[in-house]
């Protein structure tokens, strides 16, 4: 019986993926699985992927014939996973040795449905500890605790899927895959998700994954079109969270998050492409019209008065053309 399912998507990370595949190695047991998903890679990841599968044990290659982003790819290896438990990796991140056992371990001894870890943040040869947002650690506690405060960064806003290992019911309930298709933010339906229907989940300090900042392929420093998927994947927040029993107590704090996260891509406009800063602008501009006007309005009088300033010139603008993000 496999016990772990760990699943890495992999696309155009050549230099990269060798440390990868090193630090599964030294993660390996006879009862994991390392599912690797290929997706549509044009470097030479393929052929590091095709030694890994030789080399590395318990290794899984699955090849997608399209690129079809991370969520995407995560889906494709949820479905062939065999495991009692699930986790995550990215193609250009890497582990300490041992570190998957003692993450198995955690949760077994805890008993819930997910764990969440802190990470080690490395930019260049910087190393930093990110550390999860919430206080109690190695207690069993219910996730929607765990999203409030509004004002205040919490478990929902550490949305890394490999920060953590999760239990394989919450597939069989349908809360672990990703929003088909998402290119970027895909992490924030799929955390705000698992919080809001989750029975349980507890926060360990176990420090294991190493998390490559400043990777130049990387979407987060792309300004190209995929990065306005965040329009869609928070349009999909606000609208499961509104559908919720408690959405006069959560909507704020998901307001809230999505106001920031548009500001922050406001703030930095100039590293998009001319024409896909005036996309930005627009579906900007509608998405805070569909937004619930009473607790937008709230949460911009409680923003700093810049931020507040550039979202209300935005939310007067004339919206033209399509409302939803490519």
């Amino acid at each position: 019986m496999v016990k772990l399912s760990v699943i890495v998507p992999f696309y155009n990370v050549q230099q990269y993926a060798p440390d990868t595949l090193k630090s599964l190695r030294a993660n390996a047991r006879e009862d994991f699985e390392f599912i690797l998903v290929d997706d549509c890679s044009r470097d030479g990841t393929p052929d590091i992927l095709a030694r890994a599968e030789r080399e590395v044990p318990g290794v899984v290659l699955i090849r997608h014939e399209q690129n079809g982003g991370l969520a995407t790819a995560r889906n494709t290896g949820i479905d062939a996973a065999r495991g009692e438990y699930l986790t995550f990796l990215d193609g250009d991140d890497w582990l300490a040795p041992g570190y998957y056992p003692r993450l198995l371990t955690a949760i077994e001894e805890l008993g819930c449905d997910f764990v969440r870890t802190d990470h080690v943040q490395c930019t260049g040869r910087a190393r930093s500890v990110h550390r999860v947002p919430h206080g109690r650690r190695d207690a069993v506690l219910n996730p929607r605790e765990a999203i409030l405060p509004a004002d205040r960064s919490t478990s929902v806003d550490y949305a890394y899927a490999w920060a953590g290992i999760y239990h394989r019911r919450l597939v069989d309930r349908g809360l672990l895959h990703f929003t088909h298709g998402l290119r970027t933010a895909e992490d924030r339906p799929w955390i705000w998700k698992l919080h809001r229907e989750a029975d349980s989940f507890a926060v360990t300090g176990l420090l294991g994954v190493y998390y490559r900042r400043g990777v130049a392929s990387s979407l987060t420093q792309i300004g190209d079109v995929r990065q306005l998927d965040f329009i869609r994947a928070f349009d999909q927040v606000i609208e499961e969270t509104a559908r919720d029993p408690e959405a006069e107590k959560l909507l704020p704090k998901a307001v809230r998050t999505y106001c920031a996260i548009m500001a922050h891509h406001l703030g930095s406009i100039e590293r998009f492409e001319p024409a896909v800063a005036r996309q930005l602008r627009s579906l900007t501009s509608a998405a805070l019209k569909r937004l619930p006007q009473g607790v937008l309005a709230e949460v911009m009088d409680s923003m700093d008065p810049q931020r507040a300033s550039r979202l209300r010139r935005l939310k007067r603008r004339p919206v033209a053309g399509r409302t939803v993000a490519a």
